[in-house]
């Protein structure tokens, strides 16, 4: 049977981080791929990589999602990388003691018995339960950063006036960083997300090679371990009740702890970033939804979720199959790659009716932007919370909003989102 292969300009597409900038064709490519097979095969026509299949459709994303035992994050890189990308990830985990694919051993990248044991360090902490012990802050910080926003207007990028350093300080006040180091977490996690972007990564440079980027990001990740190593340290002389003190006093490995840092500190904000400036977004293109949920406050949850799913902060994660497994008329093979392309199965319309409507009273609003099953996002309580008390602030002081220029998106195949949204806007 003929295995459904990527031409070569589609597979390059999957994989450019331009692609993910340019979001309309994007999903036109995904729409296309969806309809013709439910997995398709992409393979390097230079041989810079390894082949891997493309998942487009939701139900197979859920299917591969809640299946820990027979698709696994650790075998391979969890995010995809190049050859080379996986050598020097090999050498600089070796060197440490702890040979891996994946530069940081994060819970993104670890499997059972390993991957369990580490969630559950701070597992409470994350829940509501516990989220209500810092809501009454959080709620603080939200008015005063809407203030901020009101004092700037009556135009401003939203960006990095409000969606970035918002769920930042929230993070970093729950990881107990000072906030005068705030700037450099940011800097840090836009190098380790952006390093695809020549705005993001601090460059300058379009088009850097794979291996320029890699090294980006490497420091990056060199940076983050030596300064959660000295807050480490900080909290096992004076412990206080943040998720630092409880990481720093845990029977982990050091490379497990840093880890673990990186990822609540990096991924706890940018991707919250990002879906707060995709709600602005579509709010700001459509006055009459943002006059309704003004109007009506029960449908603020309804604009997170829906922000959420339709901006998809986390655009992929790959997985590994231990066994053949069956798709439809694809077979995958024990040892195969695949990424989940979240992108594709949060606009799959036949899970989201015209998914590319932006829609604060979805109903069944299953999307897979936090993951399903043992690998579901860890922080999705707080991320919720922390956009809903922004979204009632938002609309407490705002009367109407608009776009004030062209809003420009990340160059990146991972982490992705808006990089600048002006806006114009009236204050009430």
């Amino acid at each position: 049977m003929t295995v459904p292969t990527a031409s070569p300009e589609v597979a390059h597409a999957v994989i450019d981080p331009a692609s993910y900038a340019a979001w309309d064709p994007l999903l036109d490519l995904f729409d296309e791929i969806r309809a013709e097979t439910p997995l398709l095969r992409i393979e390097s026509a230079d041989g810079s990589y390894d082949p891997f299949w493309l998942v487009t459709r939701y139900d197979d994303a859920m299917r591969i999602s809640k299946d820990n035992a027979h698709f696994l994050n650790a075998p391979r890189a969890t995010v995809f990388t190049n050859k080379t990308g996986e050598v020097f990830a090999r050498q600089i985990t070796a060197s440490q003691g702890e040979e891996s694919p994946n530069l940081v051993s994060s819970l993104v990248s670890l499997d059972a018995p390993k991957h369990p044991k580490l969630r559950r360090l701070t597992q409470d902490w994350f829940m509501p339960k516990n989220l209500r012990n810092i809501e009454g802050a959080i709620r603080e910080l939200a008015i005063k950063t809407v203030d901020r926003l009101v004092e700037a207007g009556p135009e401003c990028d939203f960006v990095p006036l409000v969606a970035a350093p918002y769920p930042l300080h929230v993070v970093m006040q729950i990881l107990g960083v000072p906030e005068a180091d705030e700037a450099r977490m940011l800097f840090l996690t836009q190098q380790m997300f952006g390093g695809q972007d020549e705005d993001l990564n601090k460059s300058g440079m379009a088009n850097l090679t794979p291996e320029q980027i890699l090294q980006i990001v490497t420091g990056a990740v060199a940076d983050f371990e030596a300064y959660f190593e000295g807050l480490a340290d900080q909290r096992r002389t004076n412990p206080t009740g943040d998720v630092a003190t409880l990481l720093a006093q845990a029977d982990i490995s050091a490379r497990d702890r840093a880890g673990y840092y990186i990822i609540v500190a990096a991924a706890g904000h940018d991707t919250t970033s990002a879906s707060t400036a995709g709600a602005m977004l579509a709010l700001a293109k459509d006055p009459e939804q943002f006059a309704r949920v003004k109007a009506d406050r029960s449908l603020v949850p309804g604009i997170v979720e829906e922000a959420i799913r339709w901006t998809t902060p986390v655009q992929h994660f790959m997985r590994t199959a231990t066994e053949d497994a069956q798709f439809g008329d694809v077979t995958v093979k024990a040892g195969d790659w695949l990424m989940l392309n979240y992108v594709a199965v949060n606009h799959d319309p036949a899970q989201f009716p015209d998914p590319r409507r932006f829609d604060a009273s979805r109903e069944a609003n299953r999307h897979l932007a936090f993951g399903a099953g043992a690998h579901q996002c860890l922080g999705l309580h707080l991320a919720r919370l922390e956009m809903r008390l922004l979204f009632e602030a938002l609309l407490d002081r705002i009367d109407s909003v608009e776009l004030a220029g062209e809003p420009k998106r990340a160059k990146s195949t991972f982490v992705g989102g808006l990089k600048t949204l002006p806006l114009r806007f009236k204050a009430g």
